[in-house]
């Protein structure tokens, strides 16, 4: 009877140290799992950084950039569509790990992420039809102008505050995508955008119907978003980002997406 028992006993005892193997190897993957993968959040619209083709896939600069990193890092990268005027505070909150996303690089924002070495230049131009008779800033006053709510366009508008006061009325919108059709609705009279995205979009819809004024709203550049405390994720992002600037990689992906220049 006692053999019998202490034979439970020592059943019982390796089930249950099997049973805490188990759990702790799962535990063990499933962390593991977490962190392969990096979620990016991104505005989908904003072509040709980020934005959805015919078939509803994402493709763009940012996208091609980000999946030659992931690769380099051998992570996942999981592209998360996000509400543009709440990405640092989705980036705080841990829903998202980058913005990355013809994210520029401003001293408000520096304030609430850290920014990788910048990989892109960009300017703020304005965009009226061709027929306009807007050709200045000063061609503004008094007219309709739209913009991409909390964007770098509305913050390089709202640094010139005597031009901005002369405006009739600005009108925000969730994407720039409904700023261009506000224009060309002609509920606005200009846009003020992202060079990078405008030129895009323009050479889709037609040159022609477009006017680009030489002056504008100033030059910028784009940058990577990662958390103040993910210092080691910034590390290895610059460092792949240098990897890609010297092998040349960076380059092919460069020409693939802006090949006339």
């Amino acid at each position: 009877m006692r053999k019998k028992l202490f034979k439970s006993i020592k059943l019982f005892t390796l089930f249950i140290l099997t049973a805490m193997l188990v759990v702790g190897c799962a535990s063990e993957t499933s962390q593991s799992k977490e962190t392969e993968t990096l979620i990016m959040g991104l505005d989908d619209t904003f072509a040709p950084m980020g934005f959805r083709d015919e078939t509803g896939n994402l493709v763009g600069f940012d996208v091609d950039l980000a999946n030659e990193v992931a690769k380099r890092m051998g992570i996942t990268i999981e592209f998360q569509p996000i509400d543009w005027s709440m990405k640092e505070t989705e980036l705080n909150a841990g829903n998202i790990d980058l913005i990355w996303n013809g994210y520029t690089i401003t001293p408000a924002r520096q304030e609430m992420v850290n920014f990788t070495k910048p990989y892109l230049e960009n300017s703020q131009i304005i965009v009226t039809l061709a027929d306009s008779d807007i050709n200045t800033k000063a061609d503004l006053a008094g007219r309709n102008v739209t913009v991409q709510a909390e964007s770098s366009a509305l913050d390089a508008i709202n640094a010139e505050p005597e031009v901005a006061a002369s405006f009739g009325d600005l009108a925000e919108f969730a994407t720039n995508n409904e700023a261009f059709i506000d224009l060309e609705a002609g509920r606005s009279e200009a846009l003020v955008v992202d060079e990078v995205l405008a030129r895009y979009y323009m050479k889709l819809k037609g040159e022609e119907n477009y006017k680009v004024l030489e002056e504008d709203f100033g030059d910028e550049e784009y940058g990577v978003g990662v958390r103040k405390e993910d210092t080691e994720l910034l590390e290895k992002l610059n460092e792949i980002f240098d990897e890609m600037i010297n092998d040349g990689t960076y380059d092919e992906i460069y020409s693939k997406w802006f090949s006339e220049n």
